[in-house]
């Protein structure tokens, strides 16, 4: 494959998660992100063979950059650099809301699957105290996607676009204080959990 197949490759797969983010991946046409890319419908067609095949591949972009972008963040020994937090504006809000639009108008599951799979990989290193990691990582994946689905409302309260730097920094900044604060003590945790198990006994 040739440099300039290369590129357009790149530029027909960005174009598509700025289409697909806006518009929705049922809206977002063929002819539009070809447009958009500066390419013909078949050169699209060609490297992509077709929409879906297209959005698979954005799918699998988006989620191995926002993998690395975590890495470089929470990876094993990975001290927190200013730098790469700065960094992750606009890079990770645009492939997030992305992932989240691309997810929402499933009907496949597999964007689903692979944020589990990265939770897995990502726990391995991780000290969680969990006696079901599944659903301990699922509810997480479905906490994380919430904050993206609520965007209008968020900053609506806030007053402030979580698509700009002001909008995004509080959303990360708040979210990192919720994470590092907990909200129920030890003791009153161990009570909801026992008075939970007590009203859904675990069947053998």
């Amino acid at each position: 494959m040739s440099s300039e197949d290369l590129t357009a490759r790149a530029r027909i797969r960005e174009a598509a998660i700025d289409l697909f983010a806006e518009r929705g991946i049922a809206t977002a046409t063929i002819r539009d992100i070809a447009e958009r890319a500066g390419v013909s419908s078949g050169l699209l067609r060609h490297h992509f063979g077709s929409k879906e095949g297209l959005r698979d591949a954005c799918d699998e972009f988006a989620m191995a950059k926002m993998n690395e972008l975590r890495d470089q963040l929470m990876g094993p020994n990975a001290p927190v650099d200013p730098t790469v937090l700065g960094a992750l504006h606009p890079t990770a809000l645009r492939l997030q809301v992305y992932l989240v639009k691309s997810m929402m108008d499933g009907p496949s599951t597999s964007l689903f699957d692979m944020a589990m799979e990265s939770g897995r990989t990502w726990a391995a290193h991780a000290d969680i105290e969990t006696d079901d990691l599944e659903a301990w990582l699922a509810t997480m994946v479905a906490l994380k996607i919430g904050l993206f689905v609520m965007r209008d409302q968020v900053g609506r309260v806030l007053g402030d676009d979580m698509a700009t730097a002001a909008g995004f920094r509080r959303m990360v900044r708040a979210s990192i204080e919720i994470f590092s604060r907990p909200i129920m003590t030890p003791e009153l945790a161990d009570q909801a959990l026992k008075a939970l198990d007590s009203l859904y006994p675990i069947e053998e």
